[in-house]
């Protein structure tokens, strides 16, 4: 069996390999020679690659002197810089830009591997990349976060990065999130960290103004006091990948394990980054290594150890099969690792494709509220479909009648940024008229008034019980965690007498308290204690 190393080498040899043939869909081209293209065939080039473009959601990734059965046949010195300076001009007719990730051996010369990166025309046209942090208590998920996203300056070791992501006085007093905090980072079209000036940490709307590519962070809890809130954020923020914190010093704990286990029931694509690097004996170290990789391996992954810039694009491109799990090493103090870590955050794609949803009845999944003073009700939360603009009319529910309202928007923030229109995929705030804080909660949605908006109080589901002590029955009363609905739910019958560990059913819930809105196909996690189980909703019973 091969070790972590060798699995780490043989990523790297990789590159030197033949690639797949070409995909005729996604956003990746393969180009053996671009030299002097007349000007009907560049403008074919062009149309080509603004297909590509829109596949990969303004990125896309050439392949030059790569063959369409994917040899790598490769160029001389001078072909291969006329096919980069014909791919550069193809690029700037659909003001993009091109940055070479790496050069490698072919055959008969050198191949490149290109990023070309669309420049967005307006606030809808970003794209915008969501990153779960997740992790055990005290493995530096807060001062990751606020090193990789602040001015570009180090933690000093003593909690100043992470101090910028605290919101309540507790956290700052003890060290510790116990709540879901945002924060975002920037990279321009070829590749630089906008928010990195060295001299002040700029405000969501500078580096808004000045990226093409966005990565959000939700830094979640660590305790396992705060369990539900982590599990609230994995489950309603719809990331595309979960980055899990391990204390080099410190191994692999209990929570550790609850929170991977979380992400790979929601099929969340993981990626590992092991802090404190710096503090850790060599011997704690290689212990920590031993123990996720045989996590991982027990979940049926190929855990990948990314020792140099040379691996990380082929660790980006592979976390689209989520088999690969990279593992980075870093310090925040010393700022070991930290500059793979920001390559690969650049070159991973996204995992959803929104585009598809933008012209479908608007639906917005509600994941917070509160009030703002001279402004009234405040709603945050992911549009899953559709969009929503100022003044639009939409349904409000539904309440703990399964009623919804008519209500309109009064005005809308992306990012902290005013903006006139929040599409399919971004996370806004909308401030709503004539409508009492009191009235909203997490869970509620609001609709397209063309939408027959309908609510549910009871559904049945095929059900997997990843753990439990003893046995599930009938009258079992777990919490339902499903995108943002979070409430308890009564088991109302099963197809056999009794569920255990490992064990598959179909099962029929019933909301406790009131009716939520939710639909066939969606997943979701039960809990109750340290009992855990994953769903998905097979068929709506009993709605109002």
């Amino acid at each position: 069996m091969k070790g972590v190393d060798d699995i780490s080498q043989d990523l790297g040899l990789m590159r030197v390999e033949d690639l797949t043939p070409e995909d005729d869909e996604g956003n990746m081209e393969y180009k053996w020679c671009l030299v002097n293209p007349s000007r009907e065939r560049f403008m074919q080039l062009v149309t080509q690659m603004n297909f590509r473009l829109l596949e990969g959601q303004g990125e896309a990734i050439y392949q030059v002197g790569v063959e369409d059965d994917g040899r790598l046949r490769g160029l001389d010195p001078d072909a291969l810089e006329a096919s980069l300076h014909s791919l550069k001009r193809m690029a700037s007719e659909l003001k993009a830009e091109t940055t070479v990730i790496c050069e490698t051996a072919g055959r008969e010369g050198k191949c490149a591997e290109v990023l070309v990166r669309q420049t967005p025309e307006s606030i809808e046209d970003y794209h915008d990349l969501r990153v779960a942090v997740a992790g055990n208590v005290d493995s530096g998920k807060s001062t990751l976060v606020g090193v990789l996203t602040g001015c570009g300056t180090l933690d000093n070791g003593r909690g100043c990065a992470r101090s910028q992501m605290f919101t309540h006085k507790h956290e700052l007093e003890s060290g510790r999130t116990s709540c879901v905090s945002q924060q975002i980072m920037g990279f321009s079209p070829c590749g630089e960290v906008i928010n990195y000036t060295g001299v002040r940490t700029l405000s969501w709307k500078d580096v808004i103004d000045k990226a093409s590519k966005v990565v959000t962070f939700f830094d979640l809890a660590g305790h396992e006091r705060y369990l539900k809130t982590t599990l609230f954020g994995l489950t309603a923020h719809a990331p595309d990948y979960c980055m899990l914190l391990v204390g080099a010093n410190m191994g692999v704990l209990r929570m550790t394990k609850e929170h991977l286990s979380i992400a790979l029931a929601l099929k969340v694509p993981v990626f590992v980054v092991v802090t404190k690097v710096d503090i850790a004996p060599d011997h704690v170290r290689e212990q920590t290594i031993q123990q996720i990789v045989k996590l991982f391996k027990a979940s049926r992954k190929m855990p990948v150890i990314i020792k140099s810039e040379a691996q990380v694009p082929m660790a980006a491109k592979n976390m689209a099969n989520d088999r690969v799990v990279p593992i980075f090493y870093v310090s925040n103090v010393t700022g070991e690792g930290l500059g793979n870590l920001r390559s690969f955050l650049n070159l991973i794609p996204g995992r959803q494709h929104w585009a598809e949803c933008k012209n479908e009845p608007t639906e917005f999944r509600i994941d917070e509220t509160f009030t703002v003073q001279g402004v009234g009700t405040v709603v945050a939360g992911t549009v899953a479909s559709g969009s929503i603009s100022a003044g639009q009319w939409l349904w409000l529910g539904p309440d703990s009648n399964g009623k919804f309202l008519k209500v309109q928007i009064k005005s809308l923030h992306y990012k902290r940024v005013p903006v006139k229109r929040v599409v399919a995929g971004q996370a806004g705030a909308l401030a709503i008229k004539k409508i009492k804080r009191c009235s909203v909660r997490k869970g509620m949605v609001l609709l397209d008034l063309s939408m027959r908006a309908g609510a549910v109080w009871s559904f049945q589901a095929e059900v997997v019980i990843l753990y439990h002590g003893t046995t599930i029955k009938e009258g079992y009363q777990p919490i339902v965690h499903c995108v943002t609905v979070r409430q308890a739910a009564k088991v109302l019958g099963m197809e056999t007498e009794v569920i255990r560990t490992g064990d598959r059913a179909r099962v029929t819930f019933r909301f406790m308290y009131y009716p939520e809105y939710v639909k066939e196909g969606s997943r979701f996690i039960f809990r109750e204690g340290r009992t855990k189980g994953i769903g998905k909703i097979t068929k709506i019973l009993d709605t109002t």
